[in-house]
C-alpha cells in the first residue's frame, strides 16, 4: 500500500508517526490484535474531491474502503485490514454550509463530521429537537444508518425515521442524493440495512420538531446510590411499562447502572451544572470519586393541551434518589440532559452485549428483574477488576412510535421490541477471562425456550457483538430471509465491484 498522490488531505501508512493515533477507535482496546483494525492506509479527506480520488484509486487497484466518522462502532466495523483503505470523515465537512437549519419543514442539513453533542447544541439554538443517541462522541453517519435509538424513541421513533434525504458519493465517484421517492430500494438499504458499506455518506437532511409545539414537557434526571433492592424496584417500574400495550406513547425512561469510578462523574453532567443544586449537595460534588450509581432519565413530552402529565409516574423513578432535577423545559433542552459527557464509561477494554426482548410478560413474578439485578450485582459486589455499564429502556406498546413507524421505507429491525438492554462490562487487562465468562453466562441464560430475555437471539447493528461475519449470523439482525435477500440485491446495486466491502460485517452483494 502507498499514499495516494492526488489526495490533499492527511494520509497515514502503518509506519507513519501518527498512524496508531489515527487508527484508534472505540473497538481497538478490546480487539487489540483484530486484523480488521489495522488499515493499510488511513485517509482524512480534505473535501469531496479527495473522496472521489480515493474511490478512483480503490477501483483501479482493487482495494476496499471502510468509512469512519466517529469510530464508535462496538465491533470495529468502521475499520478494515492491511490490504485496504479507511476514509476518516471526522474533520472533512465542518464548514458553515455543512450544518444548516431550514425553517420550512423544519429541517436540518448536517454532515457526518459532526457528533451528537454538536448536533444537540445546534438544535437547541434553533429551538427544535429530534430523537438521537446518548454518547457525545457518536457521529451522525453511524447514527442514522443504525437507527439513532435514544430518549425519545417511544415518543417520536428513531433518528433515522426522520431522515428525508442522504447525500452520498457512490462506487463510481458520482455525487447522488437518495430519497425514498427517487430510489426506494437504496433508501431502504441505507437506513438500517448494511451500515457503512453502500457508499460514502456525506450529509443527511433530517426533519425536526419544534419546541413550541410541545410546551409543558417535563424531564427528570435522578441519581440513586446503587443498591440491589432499589435497582430491583426501578426495573419493576420499567417492566410494567414494557408489558402494557396501552401505555401512552409520550413517556420515555432509561435506567443506567455503572460501577464505581475514580473521578466525580456527577460534576461533569451538564444537567447538574447549576449553582443551587451544587450548593444543596456539596458532599456529592466534593467526592473525589463516584460510588456505584443508578441513573434515571425520564421524560414526558406534551402532545396536546388536553392531557396532563402523570406526576406519580415521575415519583416512582425519583423516590429515594440522592440527587435529582425535575423540571418543565423545552424538549431540546431536556435532550441535552440525556447526553453522556464522555466517549465511554471507562477508559478500559470491554465486552459488550445488546439484547432485544419482545416479551409482554417480563414483569410476571419479577424473574427478569431478579436476573438482571443478579447479573449486575455480581460484578459490582465482587469488585475484581470488572466494571458494569448496563442500560435498560422500554420501547413497547401499540402507541410507541418505534413500532408505529414501521413501513416508513427504512430497514431498521425489531420494530416490535418491548425492551432493549445493554449488559456491558469493562475490565482491567488481567480480568479479561472473567469478563468474557460473565458475558457468555449472560448469553446462555438470556436466550432459549426458558431464556430470561427472549426465546431468540435478536441483536441490533449498533450493538453488534461476537463474530463480525454478518452472513453467518444474519438471522440475529434481520427478521426474515425476504428482507435479507432484498438487502443483498440493494448491496449489489450500490457496490457491484466490492470496493465498499472492507470487512465481513456487511450484507453480501446479491444480483
Amino acid at each position: 500500500m502507498q499514499a495516494i498522490a492526488e489526495v490533499s488531505g492527511p494520509q497515514f501508512l502503518p509506519d507513519s508517526a501518527g498512524y496508531h493515533a489515527a487508527r484508534d477507535q472505540y473497538a481497538t482496546s478490546s480487539r487489540p490484535e483484530a486484523p480488521h483494525l489495522f488499515p493499510g492506509l488511513i485517509v482524512q479527506p480534505h473535501d469531496e474531491a479527495d473522496i472521489q480520488r480515493v474511490i478512483a484509486y480503490a477501483n483501479t487497484h482493487h482495494k476496499a474502503i471502510a468509512i469512519r466518522s466517529g469510530g464508535h462502532q462496538y465491533s470495529g466495523a468502521s475499520s478494515t485490514s492491511s490490504d485496504n483503505i479507511q476514509i476518516n470523515l471526522r474533520s472533512t465537512f465542518r464548514h458553515p454550509e455543512d450544518l444548516v437549519f431550514v425553517e420550512k419543514g423544519p429541517f436540518v442539513r448536517i454532515s457526518v463530521s459532526y457528533n451528537i453533542l454538536e448536533f444537540n447544541t445546534f438544535l437547541r439554538q434553533n429551538n427544535v429537537f429530534v430523537p438521537h443517541g446518548q454518547c457525545s462522541s457518536l457521529h451522525l453517519g453511524g447514527q442514522v444508518q443504525t437507527g439513532g435509538y435514544g430518549q425519545l424513541t417511544r415518543s417520536f421513533g428513531l433518528l433515522g425515521d426522520h431522515v428525508v434525504s442522504l447525500e452520498i458519493i457512490d462506487f463510481n465517484g458520482e455525487k447522488r442524493e437518495i430519497t425514498r421517492a427517487n430510489d426506494p430500494e437504496l433508501f431502504f438499504a441505507w437506513l438500517g440495512g448494511s451500515p457503512g458499506n453502500l457508499g460514502v455518506l456525506t450529509h443527511v437532511s433530517i426533519k425536526v420538531h419544534r419546541d413550541a409545539d410541545h410546551t409543558g414537557s417535563i424531564g427528570l434526571l435522578g441519581v440513586h446510590i446503587y443498591d440491589p433492592a432499589k435497582l430491583r424496584t426501578l426495573l419493576g417500574h420499567v417492566t410494567q411499562m414494557s408489558d402494557d400495550p396501552y401505555f401512552p406513547r409520550n413517556y420515555d425512561v432509561c435506567i443506567t447502572v455503572v460501577s464505581e469510578r475514580d473521578d466525580n462523574v456527577l460534576s461533569k453532567m451538564s444537567v447538574f451544572d447549576d449553582d443551587e443544586i451544587r450548593k444543596s449537595h456539596p458532599q456529592l460534588f466534593a467526592l473525589p470519586a463516584t460510588p456505584p450509581v443508578i441513573v434515571v432519565f425520564a421524560q414526558y413530552v406534551c402532545l396536546g393541551p388536553d392531557v396532563a402529565p402523570d406526576m406519580e409516574w415521575f415519583q416512582r423513578f425519583r423516590a429515594g434518589s440522592v440527587l435529582s432535577r425535575q423540571e418543565s423545559r423545552p424538549v431540546s433542552e431536556l435532550m441535552s440532559w440525556w447526553i453522556f459527557p464522555e466517549a465511554r464509561a471507562y477508559p478500559l477494554p470491554y465486552v459488550n452485549r445488546g439484547y432485544v426482548s419482545h416479551s409482554r410478560t417480563l414483569a410476571e413474578g419479577g424473574k427478569w428483574a431478579d436476573w438482571m439485578v443478579g447479573r449486575i450485582h455480581g460484578v459490582i459486589k465482587e469488585n475484581n477488576g470488572l466494571f458494569a455499564g448496563a442500560q435498560v429502556q422500554p420501547f413497547g406498546g401499540k402507541y410507541s412510535m418505534l413500532g408505529c413507524n414501521a413501513g416508513n421505507g427504512t430497514a431498521y429491525s425489531w420494530r416490535d421490541m418491548t425492551l432493549c438492554m445493554s449488559l456491558n462490562v469493562f475490565y482491567k487487562p488481567e480480568s479479561r477471562t472473567a469478563a468474557e465468562e460473565w458475558a457468555q453466562t449472560n448469553d446462555q441464560q438470556a436466550f432459549g425456550p426458558s431464556g430470561m430475555v427472549s426465546p431468540h437471539d435478536h441483536r441490533l447493528l449498533w450493538a453488534s457483538y461476537g463474530t463480525i461475519d454478518l452472513a453467518s449470523v444474519w438471522q440475529t439482525y434481520y427478521e426474515d430471509g425476504e428482507k435479507y435477500e432484498r438487502l443483498k440485491r440493494a448491496r449489489g446495486k450500490a457496490d457491484p465491484n466490492g470496493i465498499f466491502t472492507p470487512n465481513a460485517f456487511c450484507v453480501p452483494r446479491g444480483v
